[in-house]
């Protein structure tokens, strides 16, 4: 979709673009001057020349799209930088500035690999250096801000927040909100949310019960696994509203296997014990 992407051009915004596409202008590659649409606020003239940085940016540098389009418009580099791309959730003991991180789930498109608080987060900034682009929801405003200050790093990397894109479509609500919306069932994890992760957290640095740390790191990993399935919903929503439906729509992607499962009776377990303050 990069490559029939003309809204990165500043003063040339989607409808120009839909006007360039019913032109004949459906890629880079056939742009010419003049335009064949009017240009109220674009410099036809800087075109070729900003055009000519996309192509050099396609093989690395996903940063120079998202710099260029509004956050609701980041899926569009989706499918380009897919092989690059790590889809990320972390879980915290709240929303406070000095939360601490408890896990940190991050799925590659084929494994997930999952870091725990006391055993192994330190690992955490070296493994996320291979990865071109980040896809989160909320991650702009609640991940990787929170990663960079636990850390004391900052992460480069370009992110697809699933958060603005799904809000363009009218998918809002939050992550599981969102799940609903588009069908997608967590089974034995149904109900359980940021809250019950911290009460899971606390019950296991009280317990060290593996099984109560297992069910956590399965809803941190069904977080991160599911933004994977809502990347593709949303990108091909998206592309549907484009002449390119037919040829560049993604198929749905095939859940990978999970290193952890929820425990039902830590679950209902954990429901008795905090049903009150549920």
């Amino acid at each position: 979709m990069l490559e029939h992407t003309f809204c990165h051009v500043p003063g040339l915004g989607p409808k120009t673009e839909r006007r360039l596409w019913q032109s004949g202008i459906s890629c880079w590659d056939d742009w010419r001057n003049p335009p064949p649409v009017p240009m109220k606020t674009a410099c036809p003239a800087e075109i070729p020349a900003l055009l000519a940085s996309s192509r050099q940016a396609l093989a690395a540098d996903p940063s120079f799209f998202t710099g260029r389009l509004a956050a609701s418009e980041h899926w569009r580099i989706f499918p380009h930088y897919r092989d690059a791309t790590a889809y990320l959730d972390i879980e915290t003991t709240g929303l406070a500035d000095e939360a601490e991180i408890t896990t940190i789930a991050v799925y590659d498109g084929d494994a997930v690999t999952t870091f725990v608080n006391g055993e192994d987060l330190d690992r955490f900034p070296a493994f996320i250096d291979r990865f071109q682009v980040l896809v989160t929801y909320n991650g702009r405003s609640f991940d990787v801000p929170v990663l960079e200050r636990f850390f004391r790093i900052r992460l480069p990397q370009p992110q697809i927040d699933l958060r603005y894109v799904l809000a363009r479509l009218g998918f809002k609500g939050g992550l599981k909100g969102c799940e609903r919306g588009l069908g997608i069932s967590r089974g034995a994890l149904d109900g359980v949310d940021g809250y019950f992760a911290v009460l899971l957290w606390n019950e296991y640095r009280r317990t060290h019960d593996r099984r109560v740390l297992h069910t956590l790191l399965a809803y941190n990993i069904e977080d991160t696994v599911n933004l994977e399935r809502l990347a593709v919903e949303a990108y091909n929503r998206h592309l549907a509203a484009t002449p390119f439906a037919v040829e560049l729509s993604l198929d749905w992607p095939v859940p990978p296997a999970l290193p952890y499962s929820p425990d039902l009776e830590v679950i209902e377990r954990m429901r008795r014990k905090y049903r009150s303050g549920w």
